[in-house]
């Protein structure tokens, strides 16, 4: 069954990103205008809902409902209160800077996982000389009330992740256009750290050039990962994916426009796929015939 792409809103000219549901209403990012739009799909109305984000890219929600993002801009991850403050939190590993965060995910202990890539920056702005997925943890003791670890080596250019389920898996796309292009499974050990990972998928090239791979991705209810990658000058072009847990390709559906970033399911049964792309586009799929699985709203 081919998928019906409604655009809803945009394009703004600039990369859309970081969809999330807060339960009545989708949330995305407008990065090069540093502001969070919120579109209500009862009514149509898009709305301006936050600015002074700084670059953000990925949002997500805590298990209480707090939201959390990506600012690429302020190379920190903040917290957006009721209040309309947008509160950094610490951004030192081992006293060093961490780099420009991409994505994240929050589990069920309330700590965020977070893409770190470096290649925004400057040899002379990087402090830290790996781009790796970190983590915050809560830590009511530590100053600002979170503890900052390094949780892989090997990365070159951390993307996308996203948590399985029942968070004993960490899924991370890799996306360096000069080296590796991957999907990676990393096993959550017992005591908190990464195991060894498992390669689910590897993009390569062709006579026009190298294969984008993927982007952003979220889950549906039966453990599924629903990906956008790809782009017109080479491979496959534009398409949102979904891949078994094994990453065992099920379907493939194409994107109307270049270059997709990322995607969501929201609506009242979380029946409703949204995906942003790099030319700032918004569009609503309402017939995949999944549902999304999130940790917020229950």
């Amino acid at each position: 069954m081919s998928w019906d792409f409604e655009l809803v809103a945009g394009p703004f000219g600039g990369t859309s990103e970081g969809p999330v549901w807060d339960g009545q209403a989708m949330l995305f990012t407008d990065i090069p205008n540093s502001r969070i739009m919120r579109y209500e799909p009862e009514t149509g109305e898009v709305a301006l809902w936050r600015t002074g984000t700084n670059g953000t890219n990925g949002l997500n929600f805590n298990l209480d409902g707090r939201l959390f993002g990506c600012s690429g801009g302020g190379r920190t991850i903040l917290r957006f209160d009721p209040d309309g403050s947008n509160v950094p939190l610490p951004h030192l590993l081992d006293g060093k800077r961490h780099n420009t965060p991409n994505d994240l995910a929050i589990d069920r202990k309330g700590r965020i996982w977070f893409t770190d890539p470096n290649g925004r920056l400057s040899g002379e702005e990087r402090e830290i000389d790996h781009s790796s997925v970190l983590r915050l943890d809560p830590d009511p003791q530590a100053e600002g009330g979170w503890t900052l670890n390094r949780m892989t080596h090997g990365t070159s250019a951390p993307n996308g992740l996203l948590m399985s389920a029942d968070e004993r898996t960490l899924y991370v796309i890799q996306s360096d256009y000069q080296g590796i292009r991957d999907l990676r499974a990393y096993p959550l050990r017992d005591d908190d750290t990464l195991g060894n990972f498992t390669v689910l998928q590897v993009f390569g090239e062709d006579f026009r050039g190298v294969h984008r791979g993927l982007d952003g991705m979220c889950l549906d209810t039966e453990g599924n990962i629903i990906a956008c990658g790809g782009w017109r000058q080479a491979g496959p072009g534009p398409m949102v994916y979904v891949f078994s847990p094994a990453g065992r390709v099920l379907e493939t559906h194409p994107v109307p426009v270049d270059w997709p970033t990322n995607c969501a399911f929201g609506g009242c049964a979380l029946d409703t796929l949204y995906v942003t792309t790099h030319g700032g586009h918004f569009f609503r799929i309402d017939n995949t015939g999944r549902r999304g699985s999130v940790l917020f709203p229950d």
